[in-house]
């Protein structure tokens, strides 16, 4: 059994597959991870923290690091071209966190445009030998795993992801999370889960697979198709984290639960942001793209999006969160009204 299977053996069984929140800037604050482990989610990672800002004693960045109160342990994705920073602020992160990190990943494929222009994330394909340098100078400065995320290539139509696989393993990487899509495809197209199969038969450390798992039988087609060690889940869990509950089920051949209703997706948007209200007080501007994707699909939730846009405290977004259940139980009535008139008329 592998250290990444080993991991999880408080919370899956020794053949089954764990499922994992994919790190998000900007997306996985403290509450929406809380939210995915009630879910089911078998591990969580921090938003991407910058090594630099890191150095710097930056306050803000180290509050990425805080855990939420069912997360027993985390994996911190870092960020960064310089070495010596990422070394040094990893053997920081792992003093502070203790055995409530479950290991270091090194972000390679990130393709925001403020983030490569430094040199960082998916910019690191384009120069492998300070890669490897990272993950060599990283591991020998933790005891903790070190990880790798990256793309399968940087510019449109490359595919480097099997040498670069072999690269930073042989540099100290103990598993690489491939996602299937290059770094100039962004989040368009379809991820290429071919090169997850590839990379795969060519390394000997886990592999964890990631892009385009939207539901369980995703995630089974997956696995069956790549032979990942795990599957990772990043943008489809975004108002939804009842997707991890779904995706276990399926992935252990069981019946998956039913997916939320308007209700519960309504009252999870309140809680995520109630949550959220209680660590940063009552200013949850930042709380506005959440509770679109909970509501995303919901009847009259695209009227609702310009309320949503000025919404500030909690008081706001429940008011907007009341008033669209009253419109989805008017609108599905009147559509209701119509069609049986329709019937009466055939």
């Amino acid at each position: 059994m592998s250290w990444l299977r080993r991991l999880f053996s408080d919370r899956v069984s020794s053949d089954a597959v764990p499922v994992l929140l994919a790190p998000m800037a900007g997306v996985n604050d403290i509450a929406f991870r809380q939210l995915c482990v009630e879910c089911g989610v078998d591990l969580t990672y921090t938003e991407m923290v910058s090594s630099k800002a890191l150095s710097f004693a930056n306050e803000k960045t180290r509050h990425l690091l805080d855990r939420a109160p069912n997360e027993s342990r985390v994996a911190v994705q870092l960020f960064g071209h310089e070495p010596d920073t990422m070394a040094r602020e990893a053997a920081w992160v792992e003093d502070q966190m203790g055995d409530a990190l479950a290991y270091i990943d090194i972000n390679m494929g990130c393709p925001a445009p403020k983030i490569v222009k430094k040199g960082d994330g998916s910019a690191l394909l384009k120069t492998p030998d300070l890669a490897c340098d990272i993950v060599r100078r990283v591991s020998g400065a933790v005891e903790h795993p070190v990880t790798v995320k990256f793309r399968k290539g940087y510019c449109a139509g490359e595919d480097c992801a099997v040498e670069f696989a072999r690269m930073v393993e042989d540099a100290g990487a103990a598993a690489v999370a491939v996602h299937g899509r290059t770094a100039a495809q962004f989040y368009t197209g379809t991820a290429d889960w071919d090169v997850i199969a590839r990379v795969k038969r060519a390394v000997g450390i886990p592999v964890i697979g990631n892009g385009d798992v939207k539901s369980g039988s995703d995630a089974v087609a997956l696995v069956q198709q790549t032979g990942c060690d795990a599957v990772m889940i990043g943008r489809a869990a975004q108002g939804n984290p009842w997707l991890f509950s779904q995706v276990k089920a399926a992935l252990c051949d069981k019946e998956e639960p039913a997916p939320p209703s308007a209700e519960q997706r309504v009252a999870m948007a309140h809680r995520h942001a109630e949550l959220l209200s209680q660590r940063m007080g009552n200013n949850l501007v930042y709380m506005r793209k959440h509770v679109m994707w909970y509501l995303k699909g919901i009847p009259g939730a695209a009227r609702a999006r310009g309320d949503l846009n000025q919404c500030v405290t909690i008081e706001d977004f429940d008011a907007v969160l009341q008033r669209l259940l009253e419109d989805r139980v008017r609108i599905e009535a009147e559509e209701a009204e119509y069609l049986d008139g329709g019937v009466r008329r055939a």
